[in-house]
């Protein structure tokens, strides 16, 4: 492994860094919104990229940059450069952005779509920003200092912390699907056994939404197959802050195409129940 250059930094630098990248993401992606979007299909007809995707990834390279301009960065729209094990780059810092998550949402102007941008050091997630423009939430954690909300409408931080949770019957579960077709297949059949079991199902398309909604108590519990890095790295971190669980849908690490979030007495029985209903790990690519 290349050694470090230089000091590396505090988390709550790399956090300062990720708040002014994403939040000015997402200014450009709803102020600076065009009437023609230039969507594209990447893995399927379903899965969406737009010119903001591109111009939004460009911009947080570009502030990463002005700060840390050695550091690995790992973005959904490959700005920066490609998506492989960030573990021993020359900084020790990598940063992992999806510049619009739940692009179709954005696209359709939907409610539900977010900038993220975490920094790892050595392959642990240390800082994470998740933005939410359509609602005026930031969220934003660091690793042991737990997690908050900034709420521009209200003016207000508040910190987030899990209460005790429902029992599984009456859990509000989350859960979203890749753009595959045959993995969304299979993925609606676990939809299907899973929803008599729980209070009912919610899927909004924005991975790192629906972690931040289990940190803010807006759903009981998420999972997914099919997530990349940048899905899931500053959702998980905000979400674990607040005192769940993140792991994979086995229990075990969380890892790509694989993550399960809720409070740890909740995890424990949706772990199980998934056991038994059989969903696998699937390889697609998620929202």
């Amino acid at each position: 492994m290349t050694a470090p250059a230089g000091p590396l930094p505090s988390r709550d630098e790399l956090l300062s860094i990720a708040l002014e990248a994403a939040t000015a993401a997402a200014s450009l992606i709803t102020g600076d919104r065009p009437e023609d979007l230039g969507a594209e299909t990447k893995s399927s007809p379903t899965d969406l990229v737009t010119l903001m995707d591109r111009r939004s990834e460009a911009l947080i390279a570009e502030t990463i940059r002005r700060y840390r301009p050695d550091d690995r960065i790992v973005g959904e729209e490959a700005a920066g450069a490609d998506p492989v094990d960030p573990v021993g780059e020359p900084s020790g810092v990598t940063w992992w952005v999806d510049p619009i998550d739940g692009t179709t949402n954005y696209v359709y102007d939907h409610p539900g779509y977010a900038v993220s941008v975490a920094a790892q050091l050595d392959g642990r997630t240390v800082a994470g920003v998740v933005a939410d423009p359509t609602h005026g939430r930031v969220y934003r954690a660091t690793l042991g200092g737990g997690a908050f909300c900034d709420d521009e409408h209200t003016g207000r931080s508040l910190r987030l912390d899990l209460g005790d949770p429902p029992p599984l019957d009456r859990a509000l579960v989350a859960t979203g699907f890749s753009y595959l077709p045959d993995v969304r297949a299979t993925q609606a059949r676990v939809v299907a056994e899973l929803i008599a079991r729980v209070r009912d199902i919610r899927r909004m398309g924005a991975a790192a939404l629906d972690l931040c909604s289990v940190a803010s108590g807006r759903v009981d519990a998420y999972y997914e197959a099919g997530l990349s890095v940048w899905d899931y790295a500053a959702g998980a971190l905000v979400a674990g802050e607040a005192g769940a669980s993140v792991t994979a849908l086995d229990g075990s690490q969380v890892r790509p195409g694989s993550v399960l979030c809720a409070h740890p007495r909740l995890a424990e029985r949706l772990i199980e129940e998934l056991r038994v209903i059989g969903p696998g790990d699937s390889i697609g690519p998620g929202e």
